[in-house]
């Protein structure tokens, strides 16, 4: 199936004008390698808290998360004892849930560590291609805490990485290509398919594969306006 005929699809539900309006924001690697330190962490915090839990809340609580956290300056948060992290499990401005409270407290030095070697966190993003975002997921999954599969796709979209998400609506229009691949994809061979057609759609409509991503998910599903 030619993405063209996707895309007609998702026109079709949605109108085209409408259907421009949805598609994300994808930040140039200008932009990426722009973003602070500070907000790589922020969003991978979000995404981690938004996992399995209410995103509203987490959202309507984010000032507050900003302030608790020294608003994700990574100096500051790796100066704190230990005692300071276990306060958190009390501190109502947050989510009080130590897994997620860990989780933060190992990424700081995961994201120290990136800087080190590439100068900051925005020039490893802008560096690594989107015909690989496998591959970017499979390194935050092994060497970040709590950033593997939908946490890491949702964290590219928030700060602006080109790159696709496997929304329940993607998976079943690329299962109606004729993809051989699970309902959930997550196994290297299920994530290499679908990243061989993404990169094919790209090579066909030269669409950002977050658009494709967006596109595909408007074509299918209970999603009319």
């Amino acid at each position: 199936m030619k993405f063209a005929d996707i895309r007609a699809r998702a026109e079709k539900r949605k109108g085209s004008a409408a259907l421009k309006k949805l598609l994300p924001k994808v930040s140039s690697k200008k932009q990426l390698e722009a973003l602070g330190n500070d907000r790589y962490l922020a969003m991978m915090t979000k995404v981690i808290n938004q996992a399995g839990f209410s995103w509203k809340v987490v959202e309507n609580k984010w000032p507050e998360f900003e302030e608790a956290f020294f608003k994700f300056d990574p100096n500051k948060l790796g100066l704190l004892s230990p005692e300071q992290w276990e306060a958190y499990c009390s501190d109502r401005r947050v989510v009080r849930n130590w897994q997620k409270i860990k989780a933060l407290k190992e990424n700081i030095f995961f994201v120290q560590e990136v800087v080190r070697k590439h100068g900051s966190f925005g020039k490893f993003m802008a560096q690594w291609p989107s015909s690989d975002q496998i591959g970017l997921m499979e390194y935050l999954k092994k060497h970040g805490n709590r950033l593997g599969g939908n946490s890491a796709m949702y964290f590219f979209r928030r700060v602006g990485k080109d790159g696709f998400v496997l929304s329940r609506d993607v998976v079943v229009t690329l299962k109606s290509t004729g993809l051989d691949i699970a309902e959930r994809p997550s196994t290297k061979r299920d994530l290499k398919k679908v990243q061989v057609q993404f990169n094919a759609w790209h090579e066909e409509t030269k669409l950002p594969f977050s658009h494709l991503s967006r596109i595909a998910a408007c074509s299918v599903g209970e999603n009319f306006l």
